[in-house]
């Protein structure tokens, strides 16, 4: 039976010491002695980028972002002859790879300071140049965070690229699973240096993951969750685990790839108009009101003069809310339209994809199809039709994924 892989990334902030580096070589050890075959990507020591970043900027500040990428792809390079020294020293057989390496597997567009990897090209890299030496009984150590474009210019992937790294390689070598080697053990439920009392999670599916990520939670950079295949999981650990593969925080199976789908209920969209219904305090009512009565809210937006609420069984509430907002005062009036649909698009890169909206929105308008209510987060675009149309959008919307 074959070996299984495992993707192990270290953070810059714990490879700082002598310490840290035995706690990480330890840990390596214990597994290769399991019978794993192991892939470490490492990142720069911590603050090491800004150092760089901040002296190029200083004495050449008019340098081009292509040697800029030169410049901080050194803080990984140095790195990753570190941890290579402290494996060798423990009788390990480390590989080293970066860019100058005959196998280096990262290749990437030509956006310097935020490149993106080239899926195809990276697979083939890492087909013919890194699984070689994972099968002759080496342990690669990849730089994290930097790449190569198709010229051959060294390419950097944005702040936490070394997340990117990591997954993609876990992703296109079929790994057990991609280690993320923090220094908080895992991910926690807010920000321990803005919310007290913060806890940790066992687990987030992938799009939980992502939508923090992309909510500004420093857990992992946003873009590597779109390189995660279906199967793959990835773990979030400190060096103060036992074990590369017990603990932390898990983001499960699943991916960020299109989907479209309907929601199974009937939504009726409720606008209340008034300058109160948009504040906080009518917000909770008015949810609490929806709770109380046996409906959900699938989605709410507002602005400084009204308040829309999707809700399930909407219809049998309308007179609750208009009741609640009369006794309460907040809000003039409610309208509504009953008998809606939500239709669902999910999928990676949604929100950075320049004009993807109206890649799906054109479809419904030419066929005279009318739109009661579109809402976007993160990696989401929810759409709000008459039941009546719900067949109809679905073929156009599945019809512009494909791009026919």
């Amino acid at each position: 039976m074959e070996k299984p892989i495992i993707v192990v990334k270290f953070g810059g902030s714990v490879l700082m010491n002598e310490e840290n580096l035995k706690k990480a070589t330890d840990m390596i050890k214990s597994e290769v002695e399991k019978g794993s075959r192991l892939v470490l990507v490492v990142s720069a020591l911590k603050g090491q980028t800004d150092e760089l970043l901040n002296l190029a900027n200083k004495v050449a500040p008019d340098v081009s972002l292509s040697y800029l990428d030169e410049i901080l792809a050194m803080g990984e390079k140095t790195s990753a002859r570190i941890m290579s020294a402290a494996l060798a020293s423990k009788g390990l057989n480390p590989y080293l790879i970066d860019t100058e390496s005959p196998h280096w597997p990262i290749i990437t567009d030509d956006k310097h300071g935020d490149a993106n990897p080239l899926l195809d090209e990276t697979s083939r890299a890492i087909e013919e140049k890194l699984i070689p030496v994972i099968e002759s009984g080496k342990i690669p150590v990849i730089c994290g965070f930097i790449g190569k474009s198709k010229t051959d210019k060294v390419t950097t992937m944005g702040r936490g690229g070394s997340d990117t790294t990591a997954v993609l390689l876990g992703s296109c070598l079929n790994a057990k699973e991609v280690v993320l080697v923090k220094d908080v053990g895992s991910i926690l439920s807010a920000d321990p240096s803005k919310v007290e009392g913060s806890v940790p999670i066992d687990i987030l599916d992938p799009e939980e993951a992502y939508i923090l990520t992309a909510g500004g939670a420093k857990i992992l950079q946003a873009k590597a969750l779109r390189y995660k295949k279906d199967d793959l999981i990835i773990r979030v650990i400190s060096l103060e685990n036992k074990s590369l593969t017990s603990g932390g925080t898990l983001i499960g199976k699943g991916s960020l790839g299109y989907e479209i789908e309907c929601y199974d209920k009937p939504v009726t969209m409720v606008t209340i108009v008034g300058t109160e219904a948009s504040n906080p305090q009518s917000l909770a009512l008015l949810a609490y009101e929806v709770q109380r009565s046996g409906g959900d809210i699938v989605s709410i937006t507002s602005d400084e003069k009204s308040s829309i609420l999707y809700i399930s069984n909407g219809k049998k509430l309308l007179n609750n809310l208009h009741k609640l907002m009369v006794e309460k005062r907040i809000g003039k009036a409610v309208s509504s339209f009953e008998d809606l649909s939500m239709v669902s698009i999910k999928g990676r890169q949604l929100e950075t994809n320049p004009g993807i909206i109206q890649r799906f929105i054109t479809p419904l308008a030419d066929q005279g199809i009318n739109i009661y209510g579109l809402v976007t987060i993160s990696s989401s675009i929810k759409i709000f039709i008459s039941n009546k149309e719900v067949e109809k959008v679905l073929t156009l919307l599945r019809r512009a994924l494909k791009g026919e």
